[in-house]
């Protein structure tokens, strides 16, 4: 039976580099995706784009596309990402110019939009996942993206791109379309959609389902965390499925580990709704069939929904926070002084605060004072103030009080921080498909 290899080149923006240029160099694979847009990134991006027209795309596509292209072009691996973000076409631009840069000439990289609705959205009347009005948000709304899926990608790589960059794809998609484009399957056969999505969704996020996240001394021991190798899967033409890696390098494919990342981020496994299908994990079989190899099979799915899911980013409020440590005897003490002091302060200078917070890191940042009451005092602790408040005058406000306790605090305080800034939030909204007009955008180096 024909079988196709993906790798997993990154599960999150800021991912390891070297794992995907394992990938590439040692994997045997066809396809390379990085998966690296979360919901609030893309509206980070977009805050980006607004200050600076020719940027809004993941700050390490550059790095990763120097560091994998050589290694693709060279063995005929095809990119898949989300890099994109809010400018997939400056994103575009970015990969032809690390491209020519080292030599290659001919490399047809595909720019996919269509998923910013932003003006949609602020001419319409929606509701967001709340129940209340997006118009509300005024000048405050920075984003609206809508999960594409595997369609428009499907059509990059028909007309033969190399590279293909999206903006807000679903993130099961970037696996889906390649074994779309590959076995010729259609898009209403929801049987092998649901199976497809099922191997995007343990891939999408690298590491994970190799040992990373998954680690717990003594109880999940995984080896060469340092040298984490990340995920391939060896999908067949019946939608089956192999999870396995680089032989060699860290980590481990267990049933164990497949399984948690299964779980992973699922409501209810019987309906995981993607724009592509309605997938049912629900009868999913996972085996082991050898060292670091796991057999998956067993999903299912019924007709794509007719709405996608959109996600709103804006400017919820403002945060400041400062940050003092205490050592030595007494450290503890003079750390519960240095709260008082700054929280006393607060309310003299009539500090106009929404949400406040006093930690001692390290004591009963997690779990409160209760929980925390009985554990010894420790010789060192590090003091943590943070407020949401209206405006960033007032974030400031916060950050320089706790700043303050060098010379007006206990004794020993040291090794200060703060920072004030905005709090980018997001909300979803339910977008008609109807309203969502993708494009594919080719060019060559």
């Amino acid at each position: 039976m024909r079988y196709v290899r993906i790798g997993s080149g990154a599960g999150y923006s800021g991912d390891r580099i070297e794992p995907a240029v394992e990938l590439a160099e040692k994997g045997d694979i066809d396809y390379l995706i990085f998966e690296c847009l979360a919901e609030r990134t893309i509206a980070l991006a977009q805050r980006a784009r607004m200050a600076n027209p020719n940027a809004g795309y993941d700050p390490l596509l550059e790095d990763r596309m120097r560091a994998v292209l050589p290694a693709c072009c060279a063995r005929g691996i095809r990119i898949i990402t989300n890099m994109g973000a809010a400018h997939p076409l400056a994103a575009a631009q970015t990969v032809r110019d690390v491209a020519q840069s080292l030599g290659m000439h001919g490399l047809k990289v595909a720019a996919v939009t269509g998923d910013d609705v932003l003006e949609r959205v602020r001419r319409g009347s929606y509701l967001d996942d709340t129940g209340q009005p997006v118009t509300r948000f005024g000048d405050r709304l920075l984003s609206a993206n809508a999960y594409i899926g595997a369609q428009a990608i499907v059509d990059a790589l028909a007309q033969g791109a190399d590279v293909v960059i999206t903006g807000r794809a679903a993130d099961p998609a970037l696996v889906l379309a390649p074994l779309v484009h590959t076995f010729g399957w259609k898009m209403d056969d929801w049987h092998r959609l649901g199976q497809g999505t099922l191997v995007g969704h343990l891939l999408e996020c690298a590491g994970q389902i190799t040992g990373g996240y998954f680690a717990d001394p003594g109880y999940k021991d995984v080896a060469g965390l340092a040298r984490l190798g990340f995920p391939i899967g060896e999908v067949y033409e019946d939608g089956s499925a192999i999870i396995t890696k680089v032989p060699g390098s860290g980590g481990q494919v267990t049933t164990a580990t497949c399984k948690e990342q299964l779980l992973y981020e699922i409501h209810d496994p019987a309906s995981y709704m993607t724009p592509d299908v309605v997938a049912d994990f629900s009868r999913v079989v996972i085996e082991e069939i050898g060292p670091d190899r796991v057999r998956v099979s067993g999903a299912s799915g019924r007709a794509r929904p007719e709405m996608l899911k959109t996600s709103i980013g804006y400017v919820d409020s403002y945060i400041g926070e400062g940050q003092m440590s205490y050592a030595g005897p007494g450290a503890a003490t003079r750390a519960r002084l240095a709260l008082e002091i700054v929280q006393e302060r607060l309310k003299l200078i009539g500090l106009q605060a929404s949400e406040m917070r006093y930690d001692l890191l390290g004591i009963n940042s997690m779990h409160g004072d209760k929980l925390s009451a009985n554990w010894p005092d420790p010789c060192e602790v590090r003091i943590r103030v943070a407020g949401r408040t209206g405006s960033l005058a007032e974030a400031t406000r916060i950050a320089n009080e706790v700043e303050s306790l060098y010379t007006c605090g206990p004794a020993g305080g040291g090794g200060a921080s703060k920072w004030a800034r905005d709090i980018v939030a997001v909300v979803s909204i339910l977008l008609p498909r109807s309203e969502l007009h993708t494009a594919v955008h080719i060019t060559e180096t």
